[in-house]
């Protein structure tokens, strides 16, 4: 039997021996004090799902190559190497993964494609639409998935299947919630014991503790992840999308001017002008720092705010999508995790392999959930009961939050979270927008005073309908599954 074969790339790779070996990717490790229905499942590699069958081995010299983004939650990194080399060993199957920066993950596919050769799956942060020509369709993935574990989250099916082509283009395993977090003590001593509820809420006690204390409200308007989907999620709470669900651009409306109007007078009234040169860790630093009172932002942030310490934990409170003014509240999911497999993977043994690798990962979710510290939720909401159920992970935490249901809103995500391109699936044209960075350049514009709202308003909408016009000629947008 071949050894498996791992590589480090990312920026935690120079882990210690003793911490790897501690963790106990087969027995429960760290989890010893959870009761038995809470601890993760046992990993099993089934020979079967759905209509896909496999061996219990491969052929000599089988060998896969992922090359995924390094996580945000260093454990989960740990975690994953491990088990990529337990299931290598385990199936006959040489194991290489590469992780690397979030950000150079979009080019390395497309530079993999340009040249014919590399990764055998690559892990995409974001609906790779674009790329569909150069991917392999992984219909009988989504279709094996979905007889071995029910139903998906309508935040992975829409970001990983084309209705304009009948094509799913990558297999999502999961998804990370994208709440409001907001300062305890700063919003109670602002007569908001709850935290802001709606956006009319952070407006006015947002200006309020600014006013009292400096504090700034902490959401983004320059061209990175946090601030576009801080700005989707302010535009589809107020009523307005890039596109209807069958692909018709309809940015223009009220309901779009009405949130970039809004957010005119939050920056003037709550916020300070470094929002302007943030990157995507800026509103993590910045909250962990004690230096804001609201931010949009995955639990990533928290989950390093505890390990250093910080006294900021304390005070940390989570929110569901804030309502807009007709009560809707709609956030985005922060990242999701889609494997796409490059047209160039021809050898029968390593395609079947990484088909395989994929599936068993969903199969052993609750494992993944768990060392991810619960960032990760599964495309599948059966793969992770303990995820979900009352008393369970998020009523409870493990991982040491206080109070111990510090993290229960989460439980809601499902409700209020969306999608890039709601109500519309994902597709190479809401991809592109998000890409150049349409909505974030348009909110920063009128915050800085260098255009009307009406005057913004149009010119994206101007900007998108080229995008669009781009992608339909191709019959890459339009119709309906």
């Amino acid at each position: 039997m071949s050894p498996p074969v791992l590589k480090h790339t990312h920026r935690f790779g120079q882990i210690a021996a003793a911490a790897l070996a501690a963790l106990a990717i087969f027995s429960i490790g760290s989890t010893a004090a959870l009761g038995e229905e809470l601890k993760p499942a046992a990993p099993e590699f089934p020979t079967s799902y759905g209509k896909m069958q496999f061996p219990d081995q491969f052929p000599d010299g089988t060998s896969i190559t992922l090359t995924q983004w390094s996580h945000f939650v260093p454990r989960y990194d740990e975690w994953f190497d491990q088990y990529a080399q337990k299931w290598g060993e385990a199936h006959n199957v040489n194991v290489t993964v590469n992780h690397i920066s979030i950000g150079d993950v979009p080019s390395t596919l497309a530079a993999s494609i340009g040249a014919g050769q590399g990764p055998t799956l690559f892990e995409m942060n974001a609906a790779p639409a674009a790329f569909i020509e150069g991917l392999k369709p992984l219909g009988d993935v989504n279709a094996a998935a979905k007889a071995a574990f029910g139903e998906r989250a309508q935040t992975c099916r829409h970001s990983s299947y084309l209705p304009a082509k009948d094509i799913w283009y990558g297999f999502c395993h999961g998804w990370v919630p994208d709440p409001g977090v907001y300062r305890t003590d700063l919003w109670q001593e602002a007569g908001y014991p709850d935290g802001p509820v709606s956006y009319k809420d952070l407006l006015e006690g947002g200006a309020k503790i600014f006013e009292e204390t400096g504090i700034p409200v902490a959401v983004g308007m320059s061209p990175e992840l946090d601030s576009e989907f801080y700005t989707r999620a302010l535009i589809w709470s107020f009523g307005g999308s890039v596109q209807d669900e069958n692909g018709n651009v309809v940015f223009d409306s009220p309901e779009t001017l009405a949130a970039v109007e809004y957010q005119k007078k939050l920056f003037e009234n709550a916020m300070t002008p470094e929002v302007f040169a943030w990157n995507p860790a800026s509103n993590n630093q910045t909250y962990i720092a004690g230096t804001a009172s609201y931010i949009q932002n995955s639990i990533s942030f928290f989950r390093s705010a505890q390990e250093i310490g910080s006294p900021v934990t304390e005070n940390t409170g989570f929110r569901p999508g804030l309502e807009g003014p007709g009560g809707e509240a709609r956030m985005p999911s922060h990242v999701w995790f889609i494997y796409v497999m490059p047209d160039y993977v021809t050898d029968k043994d390593k395609i079947a392999a990484a088909k395989k690798f994929a599936l068993d990962l969903e199969n052993n979710y609750s494992s993944a959930s768990y060392y991810a510290k619960f960032y990760n939720f599964p495309a599948f909401r059966s793969q992770v009961p303990q995820l979900f159920k009352e008393g369970g992970w998020l009523d409870n935490d493990p991982w040491g939050s206080e109070p111990a249901d510090k993290l229960a809103i989460l439980g809601t995500a499902p409700k209020w979270t969306v999608w890039l391109g709601y109500p519309g699936y994902a597709n190479p044209a809401v991809g592109e927008v998000y890409q150049t960075h349409v909505l974030s350049t348009m909110m920063a514009n009128v915050a800085r005073g260098e255009a009307s709202p009406e005057e913004a308003v149009d010119n994206a909408a101007a900007q998108i309908r080229k995008i669009f016009e781009k992608w339909r000629e191709r019959g890459f947008v339009g119709g309906g599954e």
